[in-house]
């Protein structure tokens, strides 16, 4: 086997540890500012690797991503595919800038996101806007430097191309 196969299994790998995150059991406080993990993933390798990582790969993780939620068939899917779709035509110049000025673009993906995640639902059934709906755009985007370290590391150590 190449390293080009054990490269892409570890970022696989990387997605399904942001998967085990995203529903891991956390206490009720904490719970309402859990990060969506598993988008701030598909951003980074979006990013760092564009070749390898894809709408493809961010369909398939939406959808077992609302397997994994309960939430409606499709709307991860849909949330996921549109952003990196954004992500990968904007990769070059992102790339160019310091993570903190990256931490803008991520915060309006992520705030995309919600919105396509809120609308669904409003489609379903009419919903209230609270506050806390919110508030894991905001962690999401404070998480950022730390996911753009931990999986730069993981790119890096591995060479990963």
């Amino acid at each position: 086997m190449n390293d080009n196969y054990y490269g892409f299994g570890r970022i696989i790998f990387t997605l399904l540890v942001a998967m085990c995150l995203r529903i891991a059991p956390w206490p009720a406080d904490l719970a309402t500012f859990n990060p969506d993990w598993v988008l701030l993933s598909l951003i980074y390798w979006s990013l760092a690797v564009p070749e390898r990582v894809g709408i493809f790969h961010a369909w398939t993780f939406g959808l077992l991503t609302d397997v994994l939620t309960g939430r409606l068939f499709g709307q991860y899917a849909l949330a996921y595919s549109l952003v990196i779709y954004i992500c990968l035509k904007l990769h070059k110049r992102l790339r160019q800038f310091p993570v903190i000025q990256q931490g803008l673009f991520i915060f309006f993906c992520l705030l995309l996101s919600q919105l396509l995640l809120f609308l669904i639902k409003n489609i379903q059934n009419p919903a209230q806007l609270r506050a806390t709906f919110w508030l894991p755009v905001f962690t999401g985007t404070f998480c950022w430097p730390l996911v753009y370290t931990v999986l730069r590391f993981v790119r890096l150590a591995r060479r990963i191309k």
